[in-house]
């Protein structure tokens, strides 16, 4: 297992060559992009991709619309399979919130704008109801 430091290997590394080696980026380039876009956090700061990160540190990382918070627990030196990567590090993500049950309803490509009706029926379906005018106040009617 050459990509672990050990006792006698590096202590730190710069805070890119982890996130690609630990598998939370696709590519060390992707890494370096979103440090440079204010996407990685390290202990609460926007951390740059040539920092150097310790085992112990927090790693916020926004990546594919969701922030993953992890803890450092072991230095990789190079890319290793994805059991080894989950163990460099501990996952402190909340869970999602959850989604709808069903997708919401699509239509088929190419028929064109939706009728009045199939309107309304979407409407109705999402809890909004259509055929109704806009709410008047009775106060303010003349």
């Amino acid at each position: 297992m050459s990509g672990l430091a050990g006792a006698d290997g590096p202590q730190t590394i710069r805070l890119d060559v982890w996130l690609w080696s630990a598998r939370l980026m696709p590519t060390r380039s992707a890494a370096t992009a979103a440090c440079r876009g204010g996407h990685v956090r390290r202990n609460g700061e926007p951390a740059k991709a040539a920092q150097k990160i310790v085992v112990g540190d927090e790693l916020r990382v926004r990546s594919r619309g969701r922030e993953r918070i992890v803890i450092v627990t072991r230095i990789l030196t190079t890319r290793v399979g994805a059991p080894i990567a989950r163990e460099a590090y501990e996952d402190h993500t909340p869970e999602p919130p959850p989604q709808l049950a069903a997708a919401p309803p699509r239509r088929e490509r190419g028929t064109g704008r939706p009728t009045k009706r199939e309107r309304r029926q979407f409407d109705r379906l999402r809890g909004r109801d259509s055929t109704r005018g806009p709410a008047v106040d009775p106060e303010d009617a003349p």
